[in-house]
C-alpha cells in the first residue's frame, strides 16, 4: 500500500509542478496590469488576481481551502500577520487569502527566477538576510507598507519547520516592526501544508484541505519586542496544539 501511496504522491507533485506553470502564464498578462495603478491599488488589484489564480490552481489540484477569521481584519488597517511556515505551499495560501493588499518578507534569491521572479517580487518585500544593508532597507519598506493601508506578513520562524517542535523560536523582525509602528499583530495559523507537501519528502504531494485560521488581533499597548513575541508564540503554540 505504501509503495501506491508513494508513486501517487509522484504523481499529483507532477500535476501540481505543470498546472502550477499553466495556470501562471495565464494569469500573467492580467498580474502586468497591476502597474498602471499607484500604490495601494496596485497591490490591491495585483492580490486579487493572485487570489484568483490560487482558487483555480488549488482546484485543479484537489486541495479545498478554508478559511476562518477574516472578521479581525478592519478595512483600511495595516496588520502585522505572523504565520507559521511549514510547507512551500504557505505562501501562495496565505498571500492570496489574507484579506486586502498585503505583501510577505521573502528572500531575495527567488527574485532571480525568470519571469516568476517579477511576480514574486510584485507581491513581496524582499530581504538578503545576509546582508546587513539589506535587513535595515527592508525594515523601512514594511514601514511603508503598513503606512500605506497594506498588510505585512511575516513568518517569524524565518524557514521551514524541520523540526519535532509545534513552532520553531521566533525571531524578532515582526514583533519590533509591530513595537516601531504602533500597528496591531494578528497571529495566523496555517493547517494542511505540512501534510499535502511533507518535508522529509522530495518531489511528493498529495491533496489536502488547507486552512488559515486568522486568530484576535494582539494590540501594542506600550509592549516591547520580547513581550509582544512571547504573547504571539503562546497563542500560535497553544491553538496549534488543539488541532492536532
Amino acid at each position: 500500500m505504501q509503495i501506491f501511496k508513494e508513486i501517487a504522491g509522484r504523481i499529483c507533485a507532477a500535476w501540481a509542478l505543470v498546472t502550477f506553470i499553466i495556470t501562471f502564464l495565464l494569469v500573467l498578462p492580467f498580474a502586468f496590469i497591476s502597474y498602471l495603478f499607484p500604490e495601494p491599488a496596485s497591490t490591491a488589484y495585483f492580490i486579487r488576481v493572485s487570489k484568483i489564480w490560487m482558487h483555480i490552481w488549488f482546484f485543479l489540484i484537489g486541495c479545498r481551502i478554508r478559511i476562518r477569521g477574516k472578521e479581525y481584519f478592519k478595512k483600511g488597517t495595516g496588520y502585522v500577520v505572523t504565520c507559521n511556515h511549514n510547507s512551500l505551499l504557505d505562501i501562495p495560501l496565505s498571500s492570496a487569502f489574507i484579506p486586502g493588499p498585503n505583501k510577505t518578507i521573502a528572500k531575495s534569491s527567488f527574485a532571480k527566477i525568470p519571469i516568476f521572479g517579477w511576480y514574486y517580487t510584485k507581491g513581496s518585500v524582499l530581504v538578503d538576510r545576509k546582508s546587513e544593508t539589506s535587513r535595515k532597507r527592508s525594515i523601512e519598506k514594511m514601514k511603508a507598507v503598513l503606512r500605506q493601508g497594506m498588510h505585512m506578513c511575516i513568518y517569524p520562524e524565518g524557514t521551514r519547520n524541520r523540526t519535532e517542535e509545534i513552532l520553531k523560536p521566533f525571531y524578532n523582525g515582526a514583533f519590533k516592526l509591530a513595537e516601531d509602528t504602533g500597528h496591531a499583530i494578528i497571529p495566523a495559523v496555517i493547517l494542511g501544508t505540512k501534510q499535502a507537501v511533507p518535508l522529509h519528502k522530495p518531489f511528493f504531494f498529495l491533496p489536502r484541505t488547507l486552512e488559515i485560521h486568522f486568530l484576535k488581533p494582539v494590540e501594542v499597548n506600550g509592549r516591547n519586542t520580547a513581550a509582544l513575541k512571547e504573547e504571539v508564540f503562546g497563542i500560535m503554540s497553544n491553538y496549534l496544539k488543539k488541532t492536532q
